[in-house]
């Protein structure tokens, strides 16, 4: 018998203008949808604190031992569901929900400036869109130089590119949390897919 595939998907708490935050919302509904009977699926809130991030992601990849990671965030300028193809290093200057940002304004002193995840999200994006699909899919190259990004760089460190990240709109802006929930279970799916096809082949994940 295949043994169980173990995915985590995260959302985070409030910050900012963000009162309810459509990715812990979404990621909810994606908990009772689940992702099939072969698959675990376990989910977390993740505090927007850069010192929480740094003891909480350890946990999780250890505790679990995930084939992928999935971190989900808001963003205020997005109109769809957005996949982050790669974390950054440096420029954290933000202050977080506890008024800190890291002196070194980086994620890991001495790391590559840019992790990529190995999984090709433009494949991934145009798979969605044309499989008819209620929500529009895009991809992007920058998460933002926040909490986002910070925890993207942290989890694709950690796990050797084997995470992912997706930034969502907020809730009715246009979608509802019930439909991107749909369409973060679409995504994962797909990634997965992706994944397994590639298993074996080598793919360089650091930009230096």
């Amino acid at each position: 018998m295949e043994q169980k595939k173990t995915v985590i998907v995260t959302g985070f708490e409030p910050f900012g203008e963000h009162a309810v935050n459509a990715s812990w919302v979404a990621v909810q509904e994606l908990e009772k949808l689940g992702l099939g009977h072969d698959i675990n699926l376990h989910v977390a809130e993740v505090p927007v604190e850069y010192q929480a991030v740094q003891s909480l992601l350890p946990s999780l990849w250890k505790q679990h031992l995930p084939q992928l990671v999935v971190h989900v965030g808001v963003s205020g300028m997005a109109t769809t569901v957005t996949l982050e193809q790669c974390g950054h290093n440096q420029g954290y200057m933000r202050l977080d929900n506890c008024s800190f940002c890291p002196k070194s304004r980086c994620c890991l002193e001495g790391g590559p400036n840019c992790i990529h995840s190995v999984i090709d999200m433009d494949t991934v994006c145009k798979r969605l869109n044309s499989s008819g699909l209620a929500v529009s899919v895009s991809v992007s190259k920058d998460a933002g130089r926040y909490l986002c990004d910070y925890t993207y760089y942290t989890s694709l460190f950690l796990g050797e590119g084997r995470s992912a990240f997706v930034h969502v709109p907020p809730l009715g802006k246009p979608y509802s949390a019930e439909q991107l929930a749909q369409a973060l279970r679409a995504v994962i799916l797909e990634m997965l897919e992706l994944m397994e096809h590639n298993k074996g082949k080598k793919l360089c994940l650091h930009d230096q």
